[in-house]
């Protein structure tokens, strides 16, 4: 199989760390194409993806007149690219120059595999909520401010740490298992679409693990800081969708009514918090 490797980055108002991260991937490694799917932002995008692309033939912008969401956006800069690889990259994210192609390095004994790698911010603290398991929708019902919470600790003792599921910040597949699998459910508009993608990896036999030895910078958030209620809203609906994939059918309605009241609980409770941030 060709090393070559599609970069996806979905934007939406990440004007203000989409440069560095588009000049890091153009340095980076066995980097074959960068597509940049953005979702009608209003903050620049446009004019920093055209300089990149006028410089460089691998960059090419898909501009949405509208916000499908992420999901859908991804699948987008998939059909617009040919690589055997895909690296799905958040616009904030900043990659060193042998990153991705140590992490197919990794990849390439495993087969079917999604693999991502220790994200820290600026400051150098690591993100844990990188490595994740499947949301457990009992232990929402049993302890509400304690079942939903994703986050696996890191095991240093193992370079390649199998985990249930990532985070979508920063993904490694190969195009085969992408197409196999149906890509990103676009009914997703932002968040809980990593989760769906792995669960339905893993589900289809493939290893899901991060590389604990490699490291990226993430300066969490910038899309979402102005519109943090947006973001709030489709987090909870997201996971509510995700709980009518792959748990609902095995649930009696008591249940289901039960766990859609305590995801809607919950975003209620961010409320206070966002108010008081804003």
């Amino acid at each position: 199989m060709s090393p070559a490797i599609a970069a996806i980055i979905v934007s939406y108002q990440s004007a203000s760390t989409l440069d560095a991260c588009l000049l890091r991937l153009r340095e980076a490694r066995d980097i074959a194409e960068i597509r940049v799917v953005d979702n009608d932002s209003t903050d620049g995008t446009l004019e920093i993806v055209q300089r990149h692309a006028s410089a460089d033939p691998r960059v090419r912008f898909i501009a949405n007149p509208d916000n499908p969401g992420f999901a859908a956006a991804n699948n987008q800069g998939v059909a617009d690219s040919q690589a055997p690889w895909l690296a799905f990259i958040n616009p904030d994210l900043m990659v060193g120059p042998d990153t991705l192609a140590l992490l197919r390095e990794r990849a390439l004994p495993l087969g079917d595999c999604l693999l991502g790698v220790e994200q820290v911010d600026e400051d150098g603290r690591p993100d844990d909520a990188v490595r994740r398991r499947d949301p457990d929708f009992a232990a929402m019902l049993r302890r509400p401010g304690q079942g939903g919470k994703l986050a696996i600790p890191v095991d240093r003792r193992q370079p390649l740490q199998v985990v249930p599921a990532l985070s979508g910040a920063l993904l490694l597949m190969p195009r085969a298992l992408f197409d196999r699998i149906g890509g990103w459910d676009a009914g997703y508009r932002l968040h809980a679409e990593d989760l769906d993608l792995c669960r339905r990896a893993r589900e289809a036999g493939a290893v899901i693990a991060i590389a604990n030895d490699l490291q990226v910078t993430h300066v969490r958030g910038v899309s979402s800081r102005a519109r943090p209620f947006f973001v709030e809203w489709h987090k909870h609906r997201g996971l509510w969708r995700y709980f009518q994939k792959f748990e609902a059918p095995q649930r009696a309605w008591p249940v289901r009514c039960a766990v859609w009241g305590a995801i809607w609980a919950h975003a209620l409770v961010q409320v206070p918090r966002l108010l008081r941030r804003r």
